[in-house]
């Protein structure tokens, strides 16, 4: 996109989505046999995946599953122990210079310096990149304008939520092809959450490729595309509605007034495969059809006449629990 300075001078300025290299790279990221093993561990166990242009990718998982090496090995911060990456068609071992000029990261903790303003810490990162706040700023308006009122405010006294968004406002400034975003949600509160989901898919409507990991199941659905990764491993990757569609099991929800032993009894039924408390409820499933007049009739032998039972739609919850005992009993 060509501009004149106010010198005169005529400047191209790449504008995210109107790079035409994209076209020659079929995938933003692509992950084949990634392997990355510590002395007493192994975070990575083989992974192979690929990330559209311009797609909203969730990686979903508990701690410990591997999100955080992932995204590091990705963004050139970390070398994997064998198998190839690449972002944008850069190799994550060769290219780092590259790879850095072109993403965004915000990593699970605040990083950024907390002795500093709100504004001076944008200023800082843009100058890292050789940007600038005014070229960039309709990128970052949404966000930023959030906390513009506190932009002479010291980073480290802003809340959890609007530190996240100082955070996502420097991760941008410099207009970044790929945005890498550590469980972003984390420990802010619920409204904060669905303030950041939507400014990311307003990001994802300017072009931006955003690849974010989450332990929270919700906010899967948010996403164009998922991966539950589980000890290293993926266990499935699809769209969310693809994941719940390819659960092939009979799955129902039992409530009684007390969940906490009616599990344990529902847990000895032989014919139920799998059993596990969600909030206020408890879903079994099984390979076969669930009889529920059969079960009811077992909990109240149990003593707990009055259970409640019904038929229901699997969550991406329900499948990553069955993903997971699956994966444990074929380990």
């Amino acid at each position: 996109m060509a501009e004149w300075t106010p010198n005169g001078v005529r400047t191209t300025r790449k504008k995210i989505g109107m790079d035409t290299s994209a076209q020659s790279i079929p995938y933003a990221i692509q992950v084949k046999d990634l392997v990355k093993t510590y002395p007493n561990a192994e975070a990575l166990k083989s992974i192979s995946f690929n990330v559209e242009h311009n797609e909203l990718f969730g990686i979903i998982g508990p701690d410990g599953g591997g999100k955080t090496t992932l995204f590091r090995i990705l963004t050139s911060l970390m070398l994997p122990t064998s198998g190839t990456a690449q972002t944008f068609g850069f190799d994550v071992k060769k290219d780092y210079k590259e790879i850095r000029k072109i993403i965004g990261y915000m990593p699970g903790q605040f990083s950024l310096y907390q002795d500093l303003t709100v504004e001076e810490n944008l200023q800082f990162f843009a100058k890292i990149f050789g940007a600038s706040i005014s070229e960039n700023y309709e990128l970052i308006a949404e966000i930023y304008d959030h906390i513009k009122p506190f932009k002479d405010r010291k980073a480290g006294d802003l809340s959890g939520g609007m530190k996240q968004k100082l955070a996502l406002s420097c991760a941008l400034i410099h207009h970044p092809k790929i945005l890498f975003l550590d469980e972003p949600t984390t420990g802010i509160d619920a409204v904060s959450r669905m303030e950041l989901w939507d400014m990311l898919k307003s990001l994802k409507k300017k072009g931006v490729t955003i690849v974010v990991s989450t332990p929270y199941m919700d906010e899967a659905l948010l996403c164009d595309r998922i991966m539950l990764l589980q000890e290293g491993t993926i266990l499935d990757s699809n769209t969310p509605p693809g994941i719940v569609q390819n659960f092939d099991k009979s799955i129902v929800a039992v409530e009684t007034k007390d969940n906490k032993n009616s599990i344990k009894g529902l847990r000895q039924l032989p014919y139920l495969d799998s059993v596990h408390t969600f909030g206020y409820e408890i879903h079994a499933s099984a390979t076969q059809p669930i009889d529920i007049e059969l079960l009811k009739s077992d909990l109240e032998k149990m003593g707990f006449g009055d259970a409640e039972v019904k038929r229901i739609t699997p969550t991406i919850e329900d499948c990553f629990m069955d993903l997971m005992q699956n994966a444990a009993n074929h380990g």
